[in-house]
């Protein structure tokens, strides 16, 4: 792979004994910079850390407290209303939850979009996050429409 792909070499650590072994070798491998999380709870959760990070970033006022609240509700439960619908008992509660998810990353993309305005500084970490929030929209809306389809 070449760093073009976005791929950096690590080494692996031996053991605190490696020093005194002449035989060892240092071991050179390649992984990606950042590992896609294809687990979506914890990727939900990652998210919802993000916006927390992000909000601490915006300066308190009268004009971005709503924001703040707003941004951090909606960005926050995202995750748990994942969580909700992981462990539903019917089809019908899981679809509500994802509905809801749905719901919730769109809001996150709305709030991400005013905090920029408000705060033009954050711009560029905001439009990250706003992909994110984006992209889990688009997922949380494939799961919601293929699950009413197969009712």
């Amino acid at each position: 792979m070449t760093n073009d792909e976005r791929m950096t070499k690590h080494k692996v650590m031996l053991d605190d004994d490696s020093f005194w072994r002449e035989d060892d070798s240092v071991v050179v491998r390649e992984e990606p910079a950042v590992k896609p999380v294809y687990d979506l709870e914890e990727r939900t959760a990652r998210f919802g850390e993000a916006i927390i990070d992000f909000a601490k970033k915006i300066p308190p006022g009268p004009l971005t407290d709503r924001i703040i609240s707003q941004l951090v509700g909606a960005g926050t439960s995202v995750g748990a209303n994942y969580a909700e619908a992981d462990d539903a008992v019917s089809k019908r509660e899981f679809l509500k939850n994802v509905g809801t998810c749905k719901k919730e990353a769109r809001e996150s993309k709305h709030f991400l979009r005013m905090a920029a305005y408000a705060v033009p500084e954050l711009k560029f970490e905001a439009r990250e996050l706003w992909r994110e929030a984006k992209a889990l929209h688009l997922i949380f809306l494939r799961i919601w429409r293929t699950g009413k389809q197969r009712e």
